[in-house]
C-alpha cells in the first residue's frame, strides 16, 4: 500500500479583494485545494484571473482577505511580516519568467544567495555542486548571467531555487522568456526535479503544452477554481 504523501500547500476558503478607487475586482474566490509533496501542479487560467494572486499569496507575499493558507503544515495566513521574510528564505524557493539572477554574482554565487541570506553558507557547498551537475552547468560555475542563454540562466534559477531544500517551490511562467525549444527542456527539467528530488512545484502558465507536464493541473477563471484533477505522477 502507498504511503500517504504529506499536504505542502493548502488552501481553505481563500479569498481576496482589490480596490481601486470604486471599482472592486476579485482576485480569489472562495478556493480551496491541497497540494502534496512531490506535486507538479500547473495554475492556468486567463489574464485576470486569478493566478498572479494565488501564487503571491502562496508566497506569503500578499495576505487572504479571507481563509486560511497553508504550507509544509505553518499556517501562514496569521504570520506577522516578520515571519513571512523568514518563511521565504527557508520554506519557499521562487522561479521567475525573467530569471531575477544578480548580474554580478557568478553562476555558482547565485546559486548560493539564498543560502548567504539565511546565515547558512558554509553548508551549502556540496549541495549546490550537485545542483549545478544535475542542471548541466557544472562548466559554468564561474560564468556570470550575461555569458549565458536564456535556456542556461533558467538553469542556474532552478538551481537556485532547491539549493536550501524548500518544502514548496514557485515558479511564475517559467518557460515565458524562452523559445519553445528551450521551454521544454526547463519542464522536463522541473518534472524530473519533482520526481527525483520529491520536490512540490507550483507552475503558473498561459500555455497548454506547458501545463501538461504537471500531475496536477488547476485552472482558475474570475477568481474561482474551475477545474481540479490529477494524473498519474
Amino acid at each position: 500500500m502507498e504511503q500517504e504523501r504529506p499536504i505542502a500547500a493548502r488552501f481553505v476558503g481563500v479569498s481576496k479583494e482589490y480596490n481601486a478607487g470604486t471599482v472592486r475586482s476579485v482576485a480569489l474566490d472562495d478556493v480551496s485545494f491541497e497540494i502534496f509533496q512531490g506535486d507538479f501542479a500547473s495554475v492556468m487560467g486567463p489574464s485576470g484571473g486569478g493566478k498572479t494572486t494565488l501564487l503571491n499569496v502562496l508566497g506569503g507575499l500578499d495576505k487572504p482577505d479571507a481563509g486560511e493558507v497553508y504550507v509544509s503544515g505553518k499556517k501562514i495566513s496569521e504570520l506577522d511580516d516578520k515571519e513571512l521574510t523568514r518563511l521565504r528564505r527557508e520554506d519557499i524557493g521562487f522561479v521567475f519568467q525573467f530569471f531575477n539572477l544578480m548580474p554580478t554574482m557568478t553562476v555558482r554565487e547565485n546559486i548560493d544567495l539564498p543560502l548567504l541570506l539565511n546565515g547558512d553558507s558554509k553548508n551549502g557547498s556540496e549541495n549546490a555542486e550537485k545542483l549545478l551537475d544535475y542542471v548541466g552547468l557544472s562548466n559554468r560555475s564561474e560564468s556570470f548571467p550575461a555569458e549565458l542563454s536564456g535556456g542556461e540562466m533558467q538553469r542556474v534559477a532552478i538551481a537556485r531555487s532547491l539549493v536550501h531544500k524548500p518544502a514548496l517551490i514557485l515558479a511564475d511562467e517559467p518557460t515565458g522568456n524562452l523559445d519553445s525549444e528551450n521551454g521544454e527542456k526547463i519542464l522536463k527539467l522541473m518534472r524530473n526535479i519533482s520526481q527525483d528530488f520529491n520536490a512540490t512545484f507550483v507552475m503558473v502558465t498561459h500555455n497548454p503544452e506547458a501545463a501538461r507536464y504537471g500531475n496536477l493541473k488547476l485552472e482558475i477563471r474570475d477568481g474561482k477554481m474551475t477545474q481540479h484533477f490529477s494524473e498519474p505522477h
